[in-house]
């Protein structure tokens, strides 16, 4: 039992970690429920992604990297609308071109500074270990608007889910809710950054309404169980980070995609156990 109480108990910087953490798995399991019913994990990867250029500029210049993130997310969010709605290309492909032009133009902006290898690698990977508690106060902002957000456009985030052609039918604006939708997962991985980093918030989208998705039969309950599953990963993990001396972000989802596979591993030795056996 010390081994799992006092490591919380004893440092604050673990406490932080740990309502860090968890500001990051509640909006992330929300929106992300949304994203795996649409099918909408490539926006989510780019997004992800895509900010590290915005990142990269505020940090040179001496701003928070969080301004500059915001900024490439909205640049990212209207990019992707305006060539989806004055092309004829695919949104996947409008994706496609806005995510690797951001991503390029991070890359050349790293590579003109010098001293930025450090930087770089907070960005991609966080320092959930790292997190003050003046950074709480935005992640707290951010997972009451989301869910708020989602509470309110849940049922024309459903339909277009399922029948855009209804959504369409009824008035509810499609092409709005999808965009609300863009903008959305752009909050949540521009408020994540600091604490797991561009590359893992992605996973903390996936991974946990993916693993419910497995589990639940009701949108309701889907985004529990991802909650439930965010926040559980959030704790063992900071416990594993802690104890073998592991990256306290990676970590987190490394165990959030285990337990995807081992649910779905287990979901499927169950199939064949409740199928009958062919007559003979």
């Amino acid at each position: 039992m010390e081994l799992v109480v006092e490591p919380f108990l004893e440092n604050p910087f673990m406490q932080r970690a740990l309502l860090a953490g968890v500001l990051v798995a509640i909006p992330a399991a929300v929106v992300g429920t949304f994203v795996v019913l649409r099918g909408l994990a490539f926006i989510s990867d780019a997004l992800a992604h895509g900010v590290i250029p915005g990142i990269a500029a505020a940090l040179i210049v001496g701003l928070p990297g969080i301004a500059g993130a915001a900024v490439a997310a909205a640049a990212m969010v209207v990019g992707v609308d305006v060539i989806t709605r004055r092309s004829r290309l695919a949104g996947d492909a409008a994706v496609g071109l806005v995510f690797v032009a951001m991503l390029a133009l991070g890359v050349v902006i790293v590579s003109r500074s010098d001293s930025f290898r450090g930087d770089l690698t907070t960005i991609l990977f966080g320092d959930v270990l790292g997190v003050m508690w003046s950074d709480l106060w935005t992640q707290l902002a951010v997972t009451v608007l989301a869910v708020a957000a989602a509470a309110i456009l849940a049922r024309p985030f459903l339909l277009l889910s399922f029948d855009p052609d209804t959504a369409r039918a009824a008035g509810m604006r499609p092409r709005f809710a999808h965009l609300a939708m863009l903008v959305l997962v752009a909050l949540v991985v521009v408020a994540s950054f600091q604490t797991v980093g561009t590359l893992l918030v992605f996973g903390m989208i996936v991974a946990p309404p993916a693993t419910a998705a497995l589990l639940a039969r009701r949108v309701t309950s889907m985004m529990v169980i991802a909650a439930t599953i965010g926040v559980g990963s959030v704790a063992v993990g900071l416990l594993v980070s802690f104890h073998l001396d592991t990256a306290g972000g990676a970590t987190i989802v490394l165990l959030q995609a285990a337990l995807f596979f081992a649910t779905l591993l287990a979901r499927n030795a169950a199939d064949l156990v409740r199928r009958p056996a062919p007559s003979t």
